[in-house]
């Protein structure tokens, strides 16, 4: 048992070593200026534009590996999310991203269980005493509304429910179930932003970005999500 422990710490510690491994190349190999700039935000969207008139399924391909290895790494999802509705649009973009989103996620809740479990009980089980007592009545159930009203970062909602035992098959549906809300409406917002980038050569001003259904409605819409998930959790904490 204790040479178990061992094994598990110490893959633990090199999978944190990893993450922040690949956050550091990320971050060093671009610039913030380079990532922000119009110009090579227009170029990228021509050329995957062009792939995915192309080549709709290699693109497709792509982005969901990169996506569960950016998820396994423990990334954050809204990224994933505005990028997969700028490349894909809305509608194909949600499946798209739904399932790279679950994989990914689901894959990093079994490393969880199983390597990082006991670190995770021991930072987070007495914040989440309420969470263990719900789960036991109704995993399937309640873990879906922790994913449809969680509000927290998606790498953190990955690894939580290891404190309560949920089934890899529980996790992965409600999963898949739970974020497509969330998932379109960001997803709308990557979308608009394609379109407006298409029409213009120029970058166009905050206030025409705002004026912009395909923008001010996705917007309007997350911030009334965040609103119904701020009351259906306190609503959830009473019950």
């Amino acid at each position: 048992m204790e040479k178990s422990k061992k094994i598990k710490i110490t893959i633990g510690l090199f999978y944190l070593i990893v993450i922040s491994s690949f956050l550091y190349f990320f971050l060093t190999r671009f610039t913030l200026q380079e990532l922000t700039s119009y110009e090579f935000i227009k170029n990228n969207r021509d050329f995957f534009f062009n792939l995915k008139q192309t080549n709709l399924i290699l693109l497709s391909l792509i982005f969901t590996l990169t996506s569960i290895f950016w998820i396994f790494m423990a990334g954050f999802g809204a990224p994933v999310i505005l990028l997969g509705g700028f490349i894909f649009g809305k509608w194909i973009g949600v499946v798209v991203i739904t399932l790279s989103l679950t994989f990914g996620s689901t894959l990093l809740y079994i490393f969880g269980n199983y390597f990082l479990k006991d670190f995770i009980k021991d930072k987070f089980l007495n914040r989440f005493k309420k969470l263990e007592i719900k789960f036991k009545k109704s995993e399937f159930f309640y873990l879906l509304l922790y994913r449809l009203f969680g509000g927290i970062p998606l790498a953190l909602s990955n690894v939580l429910p290891c404190m309560f035992n949920v089934k890899p098959k529980n996790f992965f549906w409600a999963t898949l179930i739970g974020i497509i809300p969330q998932t379109f409406i960001l997803a709308s917002i990557g979308s608009g932003l394609e379109k407006i980038i298409a029409q213009n050569i120029e970058a166009p001003k905050i206030i025409d970005l705002l004026y912009s259904p395909d923008i001010y409605i996705p917007i309007l819409a997350f911030v009334g999500f965040v609103i119904l998930t701020f009351m259906a959790r306190k609503i959830f904490d009473k019950n």
